[in-house]
Protein backbone atom coordinates (compact mmCIF):
# COMPACT_ATOMS: atom_id res chain seq x y z
CA UNK A 1 0.00 0.00 0.00
CA UNK A 2 1.12 3.53 -1.30
CA UNK A 3 1.49 5.79 1.84
CA UNK A 4 1.04 9.33 1.78
CA UNK A 5 1.76 12.51 3.65
CA UNK A 6 -1.57 12.22 5.48
CA UNK A 7 -1.25 11.47 9.23
CA UNK A 8 -3.93 10.52 11.37
CA UNK A 9 -3.98 8.73 14.91
CA UNK A 10 -3.89 5.04 15.60
CA UNK A 11 -6.13 4.30 18.52
CA UNK A 12 -6.25 0.68 19.66
CA UNK A 13 -4.20 -1.54 21.54
CA UNK A 14 -2.60 -4.93 19.22
CA UNK A 15 -2.02 -7.48 21.29
CA UNK A 16 -3.91 -6.55 24.47
CA UNK A 17 -0.26 -6.29 25.71
CA UNK A 18 3.02 -7.11 24.48
CA UNK A 19 6.09 -7.62 25.90
CA UNK A 20 7.73 -6.44 23.11
CA UNK A 21 6.36 -3.17 22.80
CA UNK A 22 3.03 -1.26 24.12
CA UNK A 23 0.74 -0.12 21.70
CA UNK A 24 -1.77 1.78 23.45
CA UNK A 25 -4.05 4.46 21.79
CA UNK A 26 -1.32 6.92 21.01
CA UNK A 27 0.90 6.11 18.16
CA UNK A 28 0.94 7.76 14.91
CA UNK A 29 -0.32 6.32 11.74
CA UNK A 30 0.64 7.52 7.92
CA UNK A 31 -1.59 5.87 5.75
CA UNK A 32 -3.42 6.94 2.46
CA UNK A 33 -6.58 8.37 3.16
CA UNK A 34 -10.01 8.74 0.47
CA UNK A 35 -10.29 12.12 -1.17
CA UNK A 36 -13.28 13.19 -0.03
CA UNK A 37 -15.50 12.52 3.53
CA UNK A 38 -16.01 9.32 3.99
CA UNK A 39 -19.54 7.79 5.62
CA UNK A 40 -19.28 5.00 8.29
CA UNK A 41 -21.93 2.65 9.25
CA UNK A 42 -22.92 -0.09 11.27
CA UNK A 43 -25.12 -2.94 9.73
CA UNK A 44 -28.61 -3.50 10.92
CA UNK A 45 -31.79 -4.01 10.05
CA UNK A 46 -33.30 -1.00 8.98
CA UNK A 47 -36.35 0.02 11.25
CA UNK A 48 -40.00 -0.24 10.15
CA UNK A 49 -41.60 2.53 9.43
CA UNK A 50 -45.60 3.67 8.57
CA UNK A 51 -45.55 5.00 5.13
CA UNK A 52 -47.24 8.13 6.70
CA UNK A 53 -45.02 11.17 6.58
CA UNK A 54 -42.85 12.07 9.74
CA UNK A 55 -43.11 14.91 11.78
CA UNK A 56 -39.67 15.39 12.98
CA UNK A 57 -38.19 17.74 15.40
CA UNK A 58 -34.23 18.90 16.00
CA UNK A 59 -33.86 18.83 19.42
CA UNK A 60 -29.97 19.84 19.75
CA UNK A 61 -27.43 21.46 17.31
CA UNK A 62 -23.65 21.50 19.13
CA UNK A 63 -20.65 22.03 17.81
CA UNK A 64 -18.69 18.91 20.89
CA UNK A 65 -14.90 20.74 21.17
CA UNK A 66 -13.42 20.29 24.55
CA UNK A 67 -15.79 18.91 26.95
CA UNK A 68 -14.17 16.36 28.24
CA UNK A 69 -15.59 16.38 32.33
CA UNK A 70 -17.11 19.23 31.92
CA UNK A 71 -21.30 19.07 32.69
CA UNK A 72 -23.44 17.58 29.75
CA UNK A 73 -24.89 19.39 27.09
CA UNK A 74 -28.94 20.12 27.93
CA UNK A 75 -32.01 21.33 25.38
CA UNK A 76 -35.75 21.56 26.26
CA UNK A 77 -37.76 19.16 24.99
CA UNK A 78 -41.75 20.08 23.89
CA UNK A 79 -44.24 17.90 22.44
CA UNK A 80 -45.01 18.46 18.88
CA UNK A 81 -47.71 20.32 18.32
CA UNK A 82 -48.36 19.29 14.61
CA UNK A 83 -48.39 15.44 15.60
CA UNK A 84 -50.20 14.73 18.48
CA UNK A 85 -50.97 11.22 18.20
CA UNK A 86 -47.77 8.89 17.41
CA UNK A 87 -46.97 5.76 17.64
CA UNK A 88 -43.59 5.30 16.83
CA UNK A 89 -40.77 7.31 17.41
CA UNK A 90 -37.59 7.26 16.12
CA UNK A 91 -34.14 8.96 17.25
CA UNK A 92 -31.62 10.54 15.27
CA UNK A 93 -28.01 11.33 15.32
CA UNK A 94 -26.10 12.87 13.08
CA UNK A 95 -22.42 13.79 12.84
CA UNK A 96 -19.55 15.25 11.07
CA UNK A 97 -15.57 15.55 12.22
CA UNK A 98 -12.49 16.60 10.08
CA UNK A 99 -8.63 15.91 11.55
CA UNK A 100 -7.46 13.50 14.25
CA UNK A 101 -9.36 12.39 16.84
CA UNK A 102 -9.69 9.57 19.80
CA UNK A 103 -13.19 7.22 19.29
CA UNK A 104 -15.30 8.52 22.14
CA UNK A 105 -17.98 7.47 24.00
CA UNK A 106 -21.64 8.96 24.47
CA UNK A 107 -24.72 9.08 25.98
CA UNK A 108 -28.08 10.44 25.04
CA UNK A 109 -30.81 10.85 28.24
CA UNK A 110 -34.37 12.24 28.43
CA UNK A 111 -34.53 13.84 32.04
CA UNK A 112 -32.43 10.89 33.52
CA UNK A 113 -33.27 8.22 31.38
CA UNK A 114 -31.20 6.91 29.09
CA UNK A 115 -32.01 6.41 25.44
CA UNK A 116 -28.72 5.66 23.19
CA UNK A 117 -25.22 5.03 24.32
CA UNK A 118 -22.78 4.92 21.54
CA UNK A 119 -19.52 5.49 20.11
CA UNK A 120 -18.16 8.11 17.54
CA UNK A 121 -16.46 7.11 14.39
CA UNK A 122 -12.62 8.60 13.86
CA UNK A 123 -12.62 11.06 11.61
CA UNK A 124 -10.29 11.19 8.62
CA UNK A 125 -7.92 14.18 7.02
CA UNK A 126 -10.84 15.01 4.85
CA UNK A 127 -13.66 14.25 6.84
CA UNK A 128 -16.49 11.63 7.79
CA UNK A 129 -20.08 11.41 8.29
CA UNK A 130 -21.98 9.13 9.93
CA UNK A 131 -25.38 8.51 11.75
CA UNK A 132 -27.80 6.50 14.32
CA UNK A 133 -31.10 6.08 14.08
CA UNK A 134 -32.74 4.20 17.30
CA UNK A 135 -36.41 2.81 17.37
CA UNK A 136 -37.06 4.69 20.97
CA UNK A 137 -41.01 3.54 20.77
CA UNK A 138 -40.34 1.59 24.25
CA UNK A 139 -40.34 5.20 25.72
CA UNK A 140 -42.95 6.71 24.40
CA UNK A 141 -44.53 7.98 27.78
CA UNK A 142 -41.23 10.27 28.20
CA UNK A 143 -41.89 12.36 24.70
CA UNK A 144 -45.42 13.43 25.48
CA UNK A 145 -44.53 15.71 28.12
CA UNK A 146 -42.11 18.61 28.15
CA UNK A 147 -38.89 16.90 29.07
CA UNK A 148 -34.85 18.03 29.35
CA UNK A 149 -32.29 16.12 26.53
CA UNK A 150 -29.44 15.65 28.11
CA UNK A 151 -26.31 14.95 26.11
CA UNK A 152 -22.45 14.03 26.97
CA UNK A 153 -19.93 13.17 24.66
CA UNK A 154 -16.77 14.54 26.27
CA UNK A 155 -13.94 15.09 23.73
CA UNK A 156 -10.32 17.29 23.93
CA UNK A 157 -9.01 19.45 21.52
CA UNK A 158 -5.69 20.37 21.61
CA UNK A 159 -3.00 20.78 18.70
CA UNK A 160 -2.89 17.05 18.07
CA UNK A 161 -6.50 16.10 18.68
CA UNK A 162 -8.14 18.62 16.55
CA UNK A 163 -11.11 16.78 15.68
CA UNK A 164 -14.32 18.68 16.47
CA UNK A 165 -17.90 16.67 16.39
CA UNK A 166 -20.31 18.86 14.63
CA UNK A 167 -23.77 16.86 15.71
CA UNK A 168 -27.44 17.05 14.91
CA UNK A 169 -29.75 15.29 17.07
CA UNK A 170 -33.92 15.11 15.85
CA UNK A 171 -36.47 12.70 16.84
CA UNK A 172 -39.19 11.67 14.02
CA UNK A 173 -42.83 10.70 15.21
CA UNK A 174 -45.05 8.61 13.37
CA UNK A 175 -48.76 7.53 13.60
CA UNK A 176 -50.98 4.86 11.80
CA UNK A 177 -48.94 1.92 13.22
CA UNK A 178 -51.06 -0.66 13.70
CA UNK A 179 -50.45 -3.15 16.87
CA UNK A 180 -47.41 -1.45 17.98
CA UNK A 181 -46.15 -1.51 22.01
CA UNK A 182 -46.48 1.45 23.34
CA UNK A 183 -44.16 0.38 26.27
CA UNK A 184 -44.35 0.89 30.00
CA UNK A 185 -46.45 3.81 31.50
CA UNK A 186 -43.78 5.68 33.58
CA UNK A 187 -39.77 5.57 33.70
CA UNK A 188 -38.03 6.24 36.71
CA UNK A 189 -34.19 6.90 35.82
CA UNK A 190 -31.67 5.21 37.94
CA UNK A 191 -28.87 7.03 36.87
CA UNK A 192 -26.31 10.45 38.49
CA UNK A 193 -28.16 13.78 38.90
CA UNK A 194 -27.64 16.22 35.80
CA UNK A 195 -26.16 18.81 37.44
CA UNK A 196 -22.92 17.09 37.67
CA UNK A 197 -19.88 17.00 35.11
CA UNK A 198 -19.43 14.39 32.61
CA UNK A 199 -22.23 11.62 31.79
CA UNK A 200 -24.97 10.73 34.30
CA UNK A 201 -23.32 6.87 34.05
CA UNK A 202 -22.54 5.70 37.78
CA UNK A 203 -18.52 5.47 36.81
CA UNK A 204 -17.11 1.91 38.57
CA UNK A 205 -13.54 1.68 39.08
CA UNK A 206 -12.46 -1.59 40.63
CA UNK A 207 -14.20 -4.45 42.15
CA UNK A 208 -15.36 -3.25 45.31
CA UNK A 209 -16.85 -0.20 43.75
CA UNK A 210 -20.68 0.32 44.20
CA UNK A 211 -22.93 2.75 42.64
CA UNK A 212 -26.41 3.14 44.16
CA UNK A 213 -29.37 5.66 43.67
CA UNK A 214 -32.82 5.64 45.75
CA UNK A 215 -35.92 5.39 43.84
CA UNK A 216 -39.77 5.41 44.86
CA UNK A 217 -42.48 4.03 42.56
CA UNK A 218 -46.17 4.47 42.93
CA UNK A 219 -48.33 2.06 44.26
CA UNK A 220 -50.56 0.73 41.91
CA UNK A 221 -47.45 -1.19 39.22
CA UNK A 222 -48.32 -4.49 37.90
CA UNK A 223 -45.12 -4.89 36.23
CA UNK A 224 -41.51 -3.87 36.25
CA UNK A 225 -38.43 -4.34 33.69
CA UNK A 226 -35.07 -2.74 34.65
CA UNK A 227 -33.01 -1.90 31.52
CA UNK A 228 -29.45 -1.71 32.06
CA UNK A 229 -26.90 0.19 29.80
CA UNK A 230 -23.20 -1.14 30.52
CA UNK A 231 -19.88 -0.31 28.78
CA UNK A 232 -16.09 -0.81 29.69
CA UNK A 233 -13.25 1.31 28.84
CA UNK A 234 -9.73 2.32 29.76
CA UNK A 235 -8.11 -0.74 31.80
CA UNK A 236 -10.87 -2.68 31.03
CA UNK A 237 -11.75 -1.85 27.27
CA UNK A 238 -10.50 -5.42 26.43
CA UNK A 239 -11.48 -7.42 29.22
CA UNK A 240 -11.86 -10.41 27.95
CA UNK A 241 -7.92 -10.75 26.76
CA UNK A 242 -6.68 -9.34 30.42
CA UNK A 243 -4.21 -11.95 32.05
CA UNK A 244 -4.48 -13.29 35.59
CA UNK A 245 -2.57 -11.56 38.06
CA UNK A 246 -0.25 -14.00 38.74
CA UNK A 247 1.38 -14.05 35.08
CA UNK A 248 1.09 -10.37 35.50
CA UNK A 249 3.12 -9.90 38.78
CA UNK A 250 5.69 -13.29 37.85
CA UNK A 251 6.77 -11.65 34.18
CA UNK A 252 7.02 -7.65 36.32
CA UNK A 253 4.40 -6.67 33.93
CA UNK A 254 2.41 -3.34 33.54
CA UNK A 255 -0.48 -4.31 32.27
CA UNK A 256 -4.14 -4.61 33.08
CA UNK A 257 -5.27 -8.04 35.17
CA UNK A 258 -7.70 -9.42 36.95
CA UNK A 259 -7.95 -12.25 34.64
CA UNK A 260 -10.93 -12.42 31.71
CA UNK A 261 -14.54 -12.72 33.25
CA UNK A 262 -16.68 -9.71 33.85
CA UNK A 263 -20.08 -9.53 35.55
CA UNK A 264 -22.02 -6.59 36.15
CA UNK A 265 -24.17 -7.37 39.25
CA UNK A 266 -27.45 -5.37 40.19
CA UNK A 267 -28.88 -5.73 43.28
CA UNK A 268 -32.19 -4.18 45.49
CA UNK A 269 -31.97 -3.40 48.54
CA UNK A 270 -29.09 -5.69 48.59
CA UNK A 271 -30.86 -8.24 46.97
CA UNK A 272 -29.35 -9.54 43.33
CA UNK A 273 -31.88 -9.50 41.15
CA UNK A 274 -29.64 -10.23 37.82
CA UNK A 275 -26.50 -9.89 35.93
CA UNK A 276 -25.49 -8.52 32.77
CA UNK A 277 -22.89 -10.53 30.79
CA UNK A 278 -22.25 -8.14 28.20
CA UNK A 279 -21.09 -8.57 24.80
CA UNK A 280 -17.99 -7.71 23.50
CA UNK A 281 -18.40 -4.59 21.86
CA UNK A 282 -15.35 -3.21 20.15
CA UNK A 283 -15.20 0.60 19.50
CA UNK A 284 -14.30 2.18 16.47
CA UNK A 285 -10.64 2.74 17.80
CA UNK A 286 -9.97 -0.40 18.76
CA UNK A 287 -7.89 -3.80 17.42
CA UNK A 288 -6.86 -2.39 13.94
CA UNK A 289 -8.72 1.17 13.11
CA UNK A 290 -8.70 0.22 9.92
CA UNK A 291 -11.40 -2.71 10.45
CA UNK A 292 -13.82 -0.10 11.06
CA UNK A 293 -13.50 2.34 7.79
CA UNK A 294 -15.95 2.20 6.60
CA UNK A 295 -18.15 -0.66 8.17
CA UNK A 296 -18.22 -0.10 12.11
CA UNK A 297 -18.72 -2.75 14.94
CA UNK A 298 -21.42 -5.00 15.94
CA UNK A 299 -23.17 -2.73 18.52
CA UNK A 300 -20.30 0.22 18.45
CA UNK A 301 -22.96 2.95 16.92
CA UNK A 302 -25.94 1.29 18.95
CA UNK A 303 -24.37 -0.34 22.42
CA UNK A 304 -27.07 -3.24 23.07
CA UNK A 305 -29.07 -2.79 26.58
CA UNK A 306 -30.32 -5.40 28.85
CA UNK A 307 -33.32 -6.25 30.11
CA UNK A 308 -34.13 -8.04 33.85
CA UNK A 309 -37.75 -8.47 34.27
CA UNK A 310 -38.04 -7.97 38.49
CA UNK A 311 -42.16 -7.83 38.76
CA UNK A 312 -41.75 -10.72 41.55
CA UNK A 313 -40.07 -8.61 43.53
CA UNK A 314 -42.77 -6.11 43.26
CA UNK A 315 -44.27 -7.22 46.62
CA UNK A 316 -41.03 -5.82 48.42
CA UNK A 317 -41.42 -1.83 46.71
CA UNK A 318 -44.58 -1.43 46.68
CA UNK A 319 -45.26 0.36 50.01
CA UNK A 320 -44.35 3.91 49.29
CA UNK A 321 -41.06 3.97 50.60
CA UNK A 322 -37.54 4.94 49.39
CA UNK A 323 -35.50 1.71 48.35
CA UNK A 324 -32.54 1.02 46.48
CA UNK A 325 -30.87 -0.37 43.00
CA UNK A 326 -27.08 -1.15 43.26
CA UNK A 327 -24.31 -1.73 40.48
CA UNK A 328 -21.05 -3.58 40.73
CA UNK A 329 -18.77 -5.29 38.62
CA UNK A 330 -16.81 -8.63 39.33
CA UNK A 331 -13.62 -8.44 39.19
CA UNK A 332 -13.41 -4.63 37.55
CA UNK A 333 -11.10 -2.43 36.64
CA UNK A 334 -11.28 1.53 35.97
CA UNK A 335 -13.79 1.96 34.57
CA UNK A 336 -17.58 0.34 33.67
CA UNK A 337 -20.42 2.99 32.90
CA UNK A 338 -23.29 1.59 34.07
CA UNK A 339 -26.88 3.01 34.65
CA UNK A 340 -30.75 1.91 34.72
CA UNK A 341 -34.20 2.83 33.82
CA UNK A 342 -36.65 1.49 35.71
CA UNK A 343 -39.91 0.47 33.11
CA UNK A 344 -42.83 0.58 35.41
CA UNK A 345 -46.56 -0.66 33.94
CA UNK A 346 -49.47 1.16 36.05
CA UNK A 347 -52.83 0.06 36.50
CA UNK A 348 -55.45 2.92 35.16
CA UNK A 349 -58.49 0.84 37.40
CA UNK A 350 -56.74 0.94 40.92
CA UNK A 351 -54.82 3.33 43.09
CA UNK A 352 -53.22 0.14 45.04
CA UNK A 353 -51.92 -2.89 43.87
CA UNK A 354 -50.64 -5.82 45.85
CA UNK A 355 -47.63 -7.68 45.35
CA UNK A 356 -45.97 -11.17 47.03
CA UNK A 357 -42.16 -12.63 46.14
CA UNK A 358 -42.86 -17.02 46.16
CA UNK A 359 -39.81 -17.85 45.42
CA UNK A 360 -36.44 -16.52 45.07
CA UNK A 361 -33.25 -18.62 44.09
CA UNK A 362 -29.78 -17.11 43.25
CA UNK A 363 -27.09 -19.39 43.20
CA UNK A 364 -23.17 -18.47 43.85
CA UNK A 365 -21.18 -17.65 41.05
CA UNK A 366 -19.71 -20.91 39.54
CA UNK A 367 -16.26 -20.01 38.38
CA UNK A 368 -12.92 -22.19 37.24
CA UNK A 369 -9.56 -21.15 36.48
CA UNK A 370 -7.20 -23.62 34.62
CA UNK A 371 -3.25 -21.80 34.07
CA UNK A 372 -0.74 -23.32 32.27
CA UNK A 373 2.30 -20.85 31.88
CA UNK A 374 5.81 -20.75 31.92
CA UNK A 375 7.73 -17.60 32.00
CA UNK A 376 5.42 -15.55 28.78
CA UNK A 377 4.03 -18.40 27.39
CA UNK A 378 1.42 -20.54 28.11
CA UNK A 379 -3.16 -21.32 27.59
CA UNK A 380 -5.54 -20.02 30.39
CA UNK A 381 -9.00 -21.17 30.65
CA UNK A 382 -11.72 -19.63 32.33
CA UNK A 383 -15.08 -21.01 33.05
CA UNK A 384 -18.13 -19.68 34.78
CA UNK A 385 -21.93 -19.93 35.39
CA UNK A 386 -24.75 -18.77 37.12
CA UNK A 387 -28.54 -18.81 37.40
CA UNK A 388 -31.23 -16.26 38.88
CA UNK A 389 -35.12 -17.46 38.97
CA UNK A 390 -37.39 -15.95 40.92
CA UNK A 391 -41.27 -16.31 41.07
CA UNK A 392 -44.25 -13.74 42.71
CA UNK A 393 -47.57 -12.77 42.21
CA UNK A 394 -49.30 -9.01 41.85
CA UNK A 395 -53.11 -8.61 42.67
CA UNK A 396 -54.77 -5.81 40.31
CA UNK A 397 -57.72 -5.03 38.46
CA UNK A 398 -56.52 -7.65 35.86
CA UNK A 399 -56.82 -10.72 38.45
CA UNK A 400 -54.05 -11.87 39.90
CA UNK A 401 -51.22 -12.50 37.65
CA UNK A 402 -47.91 -14.51 39.07
CA UNK A 403 -44.92 -14.48 37.28
CA UNK A 404 -41.47 -16.46 37.04
CA UNK A 405 -38.70 -14.61 35.53
CA UNK A 406 -35.13 -16.58 35.19
CA UNK A 407 -31.67 -16.06 34.02
CA UNK A 408 -29.16 -18.74 33.00
CA UNK A 409 -25.56 -17.55 31.64
CA UNK A 410 -22.48 -19.27 30.95
CA UNK A 411 -18.74 -18.29 29.97
CA UNK A 412 -16.41 -19.36 28.10
CA UNK A 413 -12.65 -18.17 27.72
CA UNK A 414 -9.39 -20.04 26.59
CA UNK A 415 -6.60 -17.61 26.39
CA UNK A 416 -2.74 -18.69 24.55
CA UNK A 417 0.21 -16.83 24.87
CA UNK A 418 3.23 -17.21 22.53
CA UNK A 419 6.36 -16.11 20.48
CA UNK A 420 7.01 -14.73 24.67
CA UNK A 421 4.37 -12.67 24.91
CA UNK A 422 3.98 -11.09 21.25
CA UNK A 423 0.90 -13.74 20.25
CA UNK A 424 -1.94 -13.65 21.93
CA UNK A 425 -5.08 -16.14 20.91
CA UNK A 426 -8.15 -15.64 22.67
CA UNK A 427 -11.36 -18.06 21.94
CA UNK A 428 -14.72 -16.80 23.91
CA UNK A 429 -18.15 -18.10 24.21
CA UNK A 430 -20.98 -16.39 26.21
CA UNK A 431 -24.37 -17.92 26.27
CA UNK A 432 -27.50 -15.35 28.21
CA UNK A 433 -31.03 -16.61 27.85
CA UNK A 434 -33.62 -14.90 29.88
CA UNK A 435 -37.59 -16.46 30.10
CA UNK A 436 -40.39 -14.93 31.66
CA UNK A 437 -44.00 -16.61 32.74
CA UNK A 438 -46.74 -14.95 33.31
CA UNK A 439 -49.99 -16.75 34.29
CA UNK A 440 -53.08 -15.28 34.10
CA UNK A 441 -56.35 -14.86 36.26
CA UNK A 442 -57.67 -17.42 33.33
CA UNK A 443 -55.03 -20.25 33.68
CA UNK A 444 -53.56 -18.50 30.22
CA UNK A 445 -49.77 -18.49 30.51
CA UNK A 446 -47.65 -15.60 28.08
CA UNK A 447 -43.84 -16.27 27.81
CA UNK A 448 -41.06 -13.89 26.37
CA UNK A 449 -37.92 -16.08 26.00
CA UNK A 450 -34.38 -14.94 24.57
CA UNK A 451 -31.71 -16.40 23.91
CA UNK A 452 -28.19 -15.07 23.57
CA UNK A 453 -24.93 -15.95 22.36
CA UNK A 454 -21.87 -13.85 22.05
CA UNK A 455 -18.97 -15.24 19.97
CA UNK A 456 -15.55 -13.50 19.95
CA UNK A 457 -12.15 -14.93 18.28
CA UNK A 458 -9.15 -12.71 18.50
CA UNK A 459 -5.66 -13.40 17.47
CA UNK A 460 -2.51 -10.68 17.43
CA UNK A 461 1.27 -11.35 16.85
CA UNK A 462 3.97 -9.33 16.66
CA UNK A 463 6.60 -9.92 14.57
CA UNK A 464 10.00 -8.66 14.57
CA UNK A 465 11.21 -7.34 11.24
CA UNK A 466 15.04 -6.44 12.60
CA UNK A 467 16.17 -1.97 12.38
CA UNK A 468 13.83 -1.74 15.18
CA UNK A 469 10.45 -2.28 13.04
CA UNK A 470 8.03 -5.05 13.58
CA UNK A 471 4.49 -6.23 11.95
CA UNK A 472 1.68 -6.76 14.33
CA UNK A 473 -1.07 -8.45 12.81
CA UNK A 474 -4.33 -8.69 13.84
CA UNK A 475 -7.86 -10.88 13.10
CA UNK A 476 -11.10 -10.81 14.76
CA UNK A 477 -14.13 -12.59 14.72
CA UNK A 478 -17.60 -11.05 16.41
CA UNK A 479 -20.48 -13.15 16.58
CA UNK A 480 -24.27 -11.86 17.92
CA UNK A 481 -27.09 -14.31 18.20
CA UNK A 482 -30.36 -13.84 19.46
CA UNK A 483 -33.83 -15.39 19.27
CA UNK A 484 -36.58 -14.44 20.88
CA UNK A 485 -40.03 -16.80 21.44
CA UNK A 486 -43.26 -14.72 22.40
CA UNK A 487 -46.36 -17.14 22.89
CA UNK A 488 -49.61 -16.94 24.62
CA UNK A 489 -53.08 -18.15 24.15
CA UNK A 490 -53.64 -16.37 20.98
CA UNK A 491 -50.64 -18.22 19.34
CA UNK A 492 -46.98 -17.55 19.11
CA UNK A 493 -44.11 -15.06 17.35
CA UNK A 494 -40.31 -15.77 17.17
CA UNK A 495 -37.90 -13.65 15.80
CA UNK A 496 -33.80 -14.45 15.22
CA UNK A 497 -30.47 -12.54 14.67
CA UNK A 498 -27.34 -13.82 13.29
CA UNK A 499 -24.74 -11.65 13.06
CA UNK A 500 -20.91 -12.36 12.28
CA UNK A 501 -17.99 -10.01 11.69
CA UNK A 502 -14.73 -11.00 10.58
CA UNK A 503 -11.89 -8.84 10.34
CA UNK A 504 -8.41 -8.99 9.01
CA UNK A 505 -5.54 -6.63 9.16
CA UNK A 506 -1.68 -5.55 9.93
CA UNK A 507 0.29 -2.88 10.74
CA UNK A 508 4.14 -2.04 9.91
CA UNK A 509 5.29 -0.49 13.59
CA UNK A 510 8.87 1.40 12.90
CA UNK A 511 9.65 2.95 16.35
CA UNK A 512 6.20 4.50 17.77
CA UNK A 513 4.96 5.30 14.41
CA UNK A 514 2.57 2.82 12.38
CA UNK A 515 4.22 3.63 8.74
CA UNK A 516 2.01 1.59 7.18
CA UNK A 517 -1.12 -0.94 7.40
CA UNK A 518 -4.71 -2.56 6.06
CA UNK A 519 -7.79 -3.60 7.65
CA UNK A 520 -10.59 -5.55 5.81
CA UNK A 521 -13.86 -6.62 7.10
CA UNK A 522 -16.58 -9.14 6.08
CA UNK A 523 -20.11 -9.40 7.97
CA UNK A 524 -23.04 -11.13 7.25
CA UNK A 525 -26.07 -9.97 9.22
CA UNK A 526 -29.84 -11.68 9.53
CA UNK A 527 -32.81 -11.12 10.63
CA UNK A 528 -36.08 -13.13 10.54
CA UNK A 529 -39.56 -12.74 12.08
CA UNK A 530 -42.95 -14.69 11.00
CA UNK A 531 -43.36 -11.57 8.67
CA UNK A 532 -40.26 -10.57 7.73
CA UNK A 533 -36.89 -11.55 6.23
CA UNK A 534 -33.73 -8.99 6.12
CA UNK A 535 -30.64 -10.02 5.04
CA UNK A 536 -27.36 -8.24 4.41
CA UNK A 537 -23.77 -9.47 2.91
CA UNK A 538 -21.34 -6.84 2.90
CA UNK A 539 -17.54 -6.51 3.20
CA UNK A 540 -14.76 -3.61 3.13
CA UNK A 541 -11.27 -3.19 2.49
CA UNK A 542 -8.80 0.26 2.45
CA UNK A 543 -12.42 2.47 2.77
CA UNK A 544 -14.01 0.48 -0.48
CA UNK A 545 -16.82 -1.46 -0.11
CA UNK A 546 -16.07 -4.31 -2.30
CA UNK A 547 -19.13 -6.34 -2.30
CA UNK A 548 -22.89 -5.29 -0.68
CA UNK A 549 -25.77 -7.72 -1.05
CA UNK A 550 -29.19 -6.93 0.61
CA UNK A 551 -32.05 -8.98 0.34
CA UNK A 552 -35.43 -7.15 2.01
CA UNK A 553 -38.57 -9.18 2.37
CA UNK A 554 -40.10 -6.74 4.08
CA UNK A 555 -39.98 -4.54 1.15
CA UNK A 556 -40.10 -7.03 -1.19
CA UNK A 557 -36.86 -6.09 -2.67
CA UNK A 558 -33.43 -7.30 -3.91
CA UNK A 559 -30.48 -5.72 -4.91
CA UNK A 560 -26.33 -5.95 -5.04
CA UNK A 561 -23.96 -3.30 -5.83
CA UNK A 562 -20.23 -3.21 -5.53
CA UNK A 563 -17.66 -1.46 -6.11
CA UNK A 564 -18.88 1.68 -4.06
CA UNK A 565 -16.50 4.43 -2.92
CA UNK A 566 -17.70 5.34 0.14
CA UNK A 567 -17.70 9.20 0.72
CA UNK A 568 -18.92 10.36 -2.82
CA UNK A 569 -22.70 11.61 -3.25
CA UNK A 570 -24.25 8.60 -3.10
CA UNK A 571 -26.69 7.30 -0.52
CA UNK A 572 -25.95 3.85 1.05
CA UNK A 573 -28.91 1.67 1.73
CA UNK A 574 -29.62 0.15 4.99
Amino acid sequence: MATSSSIFLLYFLLPFFSTATTLYRSHLITHQEPSTPTTFFEVTKPIKLPRTKSCSQLILEHDFGYTYGKPPILANYTPPLNCPKFSKIVLEWTATCKGRQFDRIFGVWVSGVEILRSCTAEPTKNGIFWSVKKDVTRYSSLFIKNQTFVVYLGNIVDSTYTGVYHVKLLVHFYNEVKNFDFGADLIVPISRNVDLNDGLWFEIENSTDVKSKDFKIPRNVYRAVLEVYVSFHENDEFWYGNPVNEYVSLNNLSVPGNGAFREVVVSLDEMVVGVVWPFTVIYTGGANPLFWRPISGIGSFDLPSYDIEITPLLGKILDGSSHKISFRVTDALNVWYVDANLHLWLDGESTKTEGKLLEYSCSTLSFSLLTNFTGFDGSFITNASRSITMTGMVKSSYGTITTKSSQSLTYRNYMVMGNKGNLQIVDQIIEFNNTVYATMPSSSVYSLESFKKYLLNWYSDNIDQGNQSYVSVTNVTLGLEDKRVKSSEYGSSVSSVKNLQNARGYMIVKGHLVVQGLGSTQQVYKYNDDSCCYSRNISSSDYLILHDKVIDSCNQRTWSHWPLKIGKKRSLPG
